[in-house]
């Protein structure tokens, strides 16, 4: 009996991969053109993560949707929001080329953890640093930087997925490089170094930032009156883009 080739997937991403972006995509299409200007501002309220919350003085006369379960999983949901298209393309291309190889090594459970616990990390910095402040922080961006910097330990190795046109799955499996080894192996400090060039602060004027952090950025929006629910305009990923933040 004759034998069939086997036959090569249409996408060599794993199926973890394929299903978060269509959900960037799905959370994208709904708040764009699923809700009005003031249902985006509650969804946004409820869903991305914003400092004041977590600091009664600021705004003493407001009560934030969800109460102190939407403190907890807004660690994690403004990833799934994004401020515009371009925002959206530009994760989701980072997301595919380093996500795909985490979630090959991980396998689908611990890619999702890894991913949601690099979101909250994110959001924690931006907490640390920017504590009681009414700014609005959506985007994917820590999350996949998280995924960037696990897949910079072993893509490189020998035998690693870099060095085969045709990659086995052993090949993300190959031992990952101390911390202290990246950061001595040039392709990494060269890859390091394109990303730090793009780190800045770039200020357009009082109400607007942008945060950078690894190759990506926190869109972050800063509204002086959170009960008017104000619509304002952010940056995102040097695009100027209409937005509405708390």
């Amino acid at each position: 009996m004759l034998e069939h080739p086997r036959r090569e997937r249409m996408f060599n991403v794993p199926p973890v991969v394929l299903v978060l972006t269509a959900v960037l995509v799905a959370v994208q299409a709904f708040f764009s053109v699923g809700l009005t200007a003031e249902q985006k501002d509650e969804f946004l309220a409820l869903f991305a993560f914003i400092p004041a919350r977590y600091d009664a003085t600021v705004t003493p006369d407001i009560v934030w949707p969800g109460g102190w379960a939407a403190g907890v999983w807004t660690f994690v949901t403004y990833a799934l929001i994004h401020g515009n298209l371009t925002h959206l393309i530009f994760n989701v291309v980072w997301l595919l080329a380093f996500g795909s190889p985490v979630a090959r090594r991980f396998g689908w459970l611990r890619f999702l953890a890894f991913m949601a616990i690099g979101a909250a990390a994110g959001a924690a910095m931006v907490l640390v640093t920017h504590f009681g402040e009414l700014l609005t922080l959506v985007g994917a961006s820590a999350a996949i930087s998280g995924a960037m910097a696990a897949a910079m330990r072993f893509v490189f190795q020998r035998g690693g997925p870099l060095m085969h046109w045709h990659s086995s799955e052993d090949a993300y499996r190959v031992p990952a490089l101390p911390l202290t080894s990246c950061l001595q192996d040039a392709r990494v400090l060269a890859f390091l170094l394109h990303c730090a060039d793009k780190a800045h602060l770039p200020r357009h004027d009082a109400d607007l930032r942008q945060l950078h952090s690894g190759e990506g950025s926190f869109v972050v929006c800063q509204t002086p009156d959170p009960s008017a629910m104000n619509r304002r305009r952010t940056m995102v990923a040097g695009n100027q883009a209409p937005a509405r933040c708390l």
